[in-house]
């Protein structure tokens, strides 16, 4: 296929794993450049990206297409304060905190992070926040900082009164915050960060790990690691937990905080080979099997069946494939409705998924309904035992509401999944 050399190029660039955001996005961002640099083909337009830096650029920001706003995943900021305020105690003004936003995108989440920590009370000069992306067209609209109607989500918009001025095309935002906010644009890959090692308390790198292949993630989690201060905080997106489990971090355990600090005890090891198979066969005490010394029923006669047809068997393989891609992308991109919807529509044309249920469980949690969320977390299980997600996620569910014991028992599981495969 003409793509396959595109796929290829953005993997070795920026380490995406195509099939997180989708090939049809992919390819339908070709189009768009082939349109916009008038390449009458796909061949035409491999010559145009290689002899243009220009071009491979802006492929790649037709691809990372930011989907961000105020104070998503509003825990993660209210945690933040309080873990600020007990950072500043330890450091005893021996200098500022220093935070990370990576990416930055547009700069709704580091002005977000300077809103938080003035909001509870931490002076200006007590912090200092870092935003870096690839994509210099989002650094500078973020240094524009003027921003619409789609960057205010949810009912809490009280520091929109607080910090931005109205005007006729947005709002923007005041001086006050944008000078706590130093932006550039960076890889996170880029070797110059080494400079940079143990430099930062708190690390906000949130939906990035899942759009990049496991070799990348691996990369990218020793680059954020070495930017970590030993005792500082990593926190990410909903779905990446799993990751860091097996990589040598631990949940905080603040509900749907997505915060993260490095294992107790030493690090599990860093080496992760491909997940193992996930177990889809409930357990034998629930499986209708017979107790012990029964006797066991005779066999059933079991008629010939005629074979599904393959092209069948895959088309749906293909379809719920895409449907479990689809939910991903809407959950992460705060789609909430949308992606519950999805789920439902799954259940009804599939047979039972134990990754359905754990975006459910997600969702719900995001949305602060534990009690459906632990339901839903151990659907997950009840269907795979060793679900990494489900595994972490529940964890940390648990050890909020003060369950410790079972939250240990549920992260020691998780870590055994990540080390399964070495063995």
């Amino acid at each position: 296929m003409n793509e396959q050399r595109f796929f290829r190029f953005l993997r070795e660039r920026i380490g995406l794993d195509v099939e997180s955001v989708g090939a049809p996005m992919v390819e339908r961002a070709l189009r768009q450049r082939c349109v916009a640099v008038g390449a009458v083909d796909l061949d035409h337009y491999w010559l145009r990206l290689q002899q243009s830096a220009d071009e491979q650029q802006a492929l790649i920001e037709s691809v990372i297409v930011p989907e961000t706003w105020f104070f998503r995943y509003p825990e993660s900021f209210t945690a933040l304060a309080g873990l600020a305020h007990k950072r500043l105690t330890e450091l005893a003004g021996a200098r500022p905190l220093r935070l990370l936003s990576l990416p930055c995108s547009t700069g709704e989440e580091p002005y977000s992070l300077a809103m938080a920590l003035l909001d509870a009370g931490i002076a200006p000069g007590a912090f200092l926040i870092d935003g870096m992306d690839i994509s210099p067209s989002s650094v500078t609209k973020a240094g524009q900082a003027v921003y619409g109607r789609n960057a205010f989500r949810g009912s809490n918009l009280g520091f929109r009164e607080r910090y931005f001025d109205a005007l006729d095309e947005g709002h923007r935002l005041h001086g006050r915050v944008q000078q706590q906010v130093s932006l550039q644009v960076g890889n996170v890959l880029d070797p110059a960060l080494a400079s940079r090692d143990g430099l930062y308390d708190f690390v906000f790198c949130r939906n990035l790990l899942i759009y990049f292949d496991v070799p990348t993630q691996q990369r990218v989690f020793e680059v954020l690691k070495r930017l970590l201060h030993p005792q500082g905080v990593l926190f990410i997106g909903p779905a990446e937990g799993s990751l860091l489990a097996r990589l040598g971090m631990r949940p905080l355990g603040i509900a749907q905080s997505f915060a993260y600090v490095r294992q107790e005890g030493g690090n599990v090891p860093l080496a992760v080979a491909p997940e193992p198979a996930r177990r889809t066969v409930p357990p034998l005490a629930t499986a209708g099997y017979p107790p012990p010394g029964a006797p066991l029923p005779r066999p059933l006669r079991v008629l010939p069946m005629a074979p599904k047809p393959a092209p069948a068997r895959e088309r749906a393989r293909e379809d719920a494939s895409e449907l479990l891609a689809s939910i991903a992308r809407l959950a992460n991109a705060g789609a909430s409705e949308r992606a519950r919807a999805e789920c439902q529509r799954y259940l009804g044309q599939f047979a039972p998924s134990a990754q359905v249920y754990y975006w459910l469980g997600l969702l719900s949690d995001t949305e602060g309904d534990a009690q459906q969320a632990l339901t839903h977390y151990r659907k997950a299980l009840y269907l795979e035992p060793q679900h990494p997600e489900a595994l972490v996620h529940l964890a940390a569910l648990l050890a909020s509401q003060g369950d410790l014991a079972g939250a240990r028992r549920l992260q020691d599981r998780a870590a055994r999944v990540g080390r399964e495969p070495e063995r």
